[in-house]
């Protein structure tokens, strides 16, 4: 297992745009499409850190022997 730094740029600029998006629709008075591109947001993000975390469980299961 590698330490992943592409994950960590795109996770970082995943976050930067729905900050940003949704501080733009907040300001636009338009809430409730600043909620859902923050939840799209972190939709995506949890998407992409799911498999490093199940590499990361796998490795603890093979670590133990279970």
């Amino acid at each position: 297992m590698d330490f992943n730094v592409n994950l960590i740029i795109k996770i970082t600029g995943i976050g930067l745009i729905v900050a940003i998006a949704s501080d733009i629709l907040k300001r636009a008075e338009k809430e409730e499409y600043s909620l859902l591109i923050t939840i799209a947001g972190l939709i995506v993000i949890v998407s992409a850190i799911v498999p490093e975390v199940i590499d990361i469980l796998d490795l603890i299961r093979h670590a133990f022997g279970v």
